[in-house]
């Protein structure tokens, strides 16, 4: 009988807390086999690199249907497999705006009870200055908080607007643009997350609007204390783009940013999602 060869995963840590990178052939990845091994480790790891892996659209298409169930991408009310992500708006007319709010840290998906498992994100023309990728890990930044913090925070709730994150980014916005932002609603979620996995993490992010049940200035010490904690060195990693680069990141588990770059460079990466497993709870 003919033995069938196993395909190993191939990797190294980038940061003890976050980050790997996968050292697998392209032809390795799209053959499927390594898709429960990758899952496990990008809940460990929360964020894994592919360097310059050169995926064309149909082939991170393929690699993400071997992860989990695939998301499509709503766009002018049609699903579309890729979403672009630029802040030219000859590029993204739709979107461009929207994510402004990219670049300060945030979950995908709070305004959903269950928020998208992952997203894949490649690089098809970088910036000449700036526009890496910031992740932190919030698990780990759960896991090192003291037992008096943790009993604290597991009791808070959080609620959540898109229509707050317009001030990060233009502190004197028009009536109308605030008014178009709330009718996006508001969403209220624990600011610890108890996973089915049993392992907990933050929910936090510029989404976060105010902590349930205790004033204005107790909900922004906490909030802004915790989002200090959480993105500080020992939990982050901040990915510096080559074009050709993948990169997978845990929704559940991290928070993300764009750092700073010049919106005329035509920057361009190419989305992908896997569908959410769990809701937030």
């Amino acid at each position: 009988m003919a033995s069938t060869a196993i395909t190993r995963m191939a990797h190294e840590e980038i940061k003890p807390n976050i980050g790997s990178r996968i050292l697998n052939s392209k032809a390795e990845l799209l053959a499927g086999d390594l898709g429960p091994q990758l899952r496990e480790l990008l809940e460990q790891r929360g964020v894994l690199v592919f360097p310059k892996i050169d995926f064309d659209d149909d082939e991170q298409i393929a690699f993400t249907k071997t992860l989990g169930t695939f998301a499509p991408e709503m766009q002018d009310g049609t699903n579309h497999k890729i979403h672009k992500i630029t802040l030219d708006v000859k590029e993204n007319p739709q979107s461009a705006e929207y994510l402004k709010g990219s670049l300060y840290w945030h979950i995908d998906g709070t305004m959903n009870d269950t928020p998208i498992l992952a997203s894949l994100l490649s690089c098809k023309v970088k910036a000449p200055w700036g526009g890496n990728t910031g992740f932190c890990n919030t698990y780990a930044a759960y896991e090192a908080l003291s037992d008096e913090q943790k009993a604290e925070y597991e009791k808070l709730r959080v609620i959540h607007s898109v229509w707050a994150t317009v001030f990060y980014y233009e502190p004197e916005p028009s009536l109308a643009k605030i008014e178009g932002m709330q009718r996006i609603g508001e969403n209220e979620l624990p600011l610890v997350w108890n996973h089915k996995s049993g392992r907990k993490s933050l929910v936090l992010g510029c989404t976060a609007h105010r902590v349930k049940d205790v004033t204005p200035m107790e909900s922004a010490k906490i909030l802004v204390g915790l989002r200090e904690w959480a993105t500080q060195e020992e939990f982050s990693y901040s990915h510096e783009w080559s074009v050709g680069d993948l990169v997978i990141w845990d929704n559940t588990g991290t928070m993300h940013r764009a750092e700073a770059y010049d919106p005329s460079s035509n920057r361009m990466m190419h989305r992908t999602k896997l569908q959410g497993e769990e809701p937030f709870e």
